[in-house]
């Protein structure tokens, strides 16, 4: 969990350091930089498939500790940065280790965490990850605000020690030598590459149902500050208030709200999560009609809100579920492809958000809506495909039965709904 808090604030300062760093730096245009960062930005989806195979080559626990040291890296060598081409390559080593942190710390949680115990890790990284992106932002800024030479090189360089820092507390983790191999939905598996997680059609639609909903996680970053400030004319403060209520609640409410979830399915959880997604945006839909400011204003915080629960809901169990479908021979890999499911709505959802909301705010959120609904519909009809221990945190880890032997159903647990 330290390690987490010092990754997620270092990804909080990344962005608005980098960007106003090597614009202070260089002298460069802020355009300029931005299209550097971009292009480094893009290597993040190459260490992606690359950080799966190395997971199942070395271990999690080494992809994940050598990807703080190469973002530690990275952040050491900004002050030497001279010329667009070292500014490139300082931000493309952050961007790799970035970008190998996703199926890595998964693969990781999975090694150390089996059961309700990996979805309670996995809910301690959301909310410690909401806290330290607010804090690393926090950081940033008054280091920015200082304006001088000397605050800009030693926030990188304490960033950068702080990623070794991590790096030697998660090597201390011990890893279980002997553990369970995974059980997925068309039984027992044994190891392979790429090719095997491309018949396994079951883990691609867990993994496609993933994208509608990923684009709307992304609308609090990038279509909320738009649609209030500019449809409903509101002031640009409230944007922040209400970033403030997410990041805030996810970091107070989080941990709780897991240990009373892990009772029940994954799949009815998460798919549950995707309908309050569902609903806020047609709360949202809807305000765009609204003309009483008092009623938008409630109403855009309700909305808020009952987004926040969403991803209360969602977030957690649905890593635990992805992350306990995947077979431990090529854990790894399963993770990368899975990662991709956020990577590229990550990537589209400033064009594809932003030229929605020229066309049609509300189309954008109805559409929105009836994406996450799918997505949602899409996890209770995959409930039967997917193995016992997926989708019951409390299903214990067994040996996987002889291939020849048929397994019969397992009975539902007390507690569900």
């Amino acid at each position: 969990m330290a390690g987490m808090v010092i990754d997620a604030t270092g990804s909080g300062m990344y962005l608005p350091l980098s960007l106003l760093f090597f614009h202070h730096v260089t002298g460069l245009p802020i355009e300029r930089v931005g299209v550097i960062m971009t292009a480094a930005a893009l290597l993040s989806l190459v260490s992606n498939p690359i950080a799966g195979a190395l997971v199942d080559r070395f271990g999690a626990r080494a992809v994940v500790v050598g990807g703080y040291l190469v973002r530690a890296v990275g952040f050491a060598t900004y002050p030497l940065v001279e010329s667009p081409l070292a500014m490139f390559l300082a931000v493309a080593l952050v961007a790799l280790g970035d970008g190998s942190y996703p199926p890595s710390i998964q693969s990781f949680v999975a090694a150390i965490a089996q059961g309700s115990d990996r979805d309670k890790l996995l809910a301690a990284q959301r909310s410690l990850r909401n806290a330290g992106l607010g804090a690393g932002g926090l950081i940033a800024g008054a280091a920015l605000g200082l304006g001088s030479d000397a605050a800009y090189q030693v926030i990188v360089l304490v960033s950068a020690a702080a990623f070794v820092g991590a790096a030697l507390i998660l090597r201390t983790i011990p890893v279980p030598r002997a553990r369970v191999r995974t059980e997925t939905a068309t039984g027992p598996r044994k190891g392979g590459g790429y090719r095997l997680i491309l018949r396994d059609r079951t883990f691609l639609v867990l993994t496609l149902q993933n994208v509608p909903t990923a684009f709307g996680y992304m609308v609090l970053s990038v279509a909320l500050p738009v649609y209030v400030t500019q449809e409903l004319s509101a002031s640009p403060s409230l944007v922040g208030v209400l970033y403030a209520v997410n990041t805030v609640g996810i970091a107070l409410f989080q941990i709780p709200v897991t240990r009373r979830l892990i009772r029940y399915r994954r799949t009815r959880t998460a798919a549950i999560g995707a309908s309050m997604f569902s609903v806020s945006f047609v709360a949202f839909a809807v305000l765009a009609g609204v003309s009483v400011p008092s009623v938008q204003l409630v109403g855009v915080f309700a909305a808020t809100a009952l987004f926040t629960l969403g991803e209360m809901l969602h977030g957690a169990p649905l890593s635990a579920l992805v992350s306990s479908a995947a077979p431990e021979e090529t854990h790894g890999r399963y993770m990368a492809v899975y990662q991709f499911s956020w990577a590229i709505p990550i990537a589209l959802a400033p064009a594809v958000l932003t030229a929605l909301l020229s066309w049609s705010v509300t189309s954008m959120w109805l559409l929105l809506a009836v994406g996450v609904v799918c997505s949602a519909l899409t996890l209770v009809r995959l409930e039967r495909r997917l193995p016992a221990r997926a989708v019951h945190p409390n299903v214990p880890a067994v040996p996987d039965p002889p291939e020849e032997q048929v397994r019969e159903p397992v009975a539902p647990l007390r507690g569900e709904g």
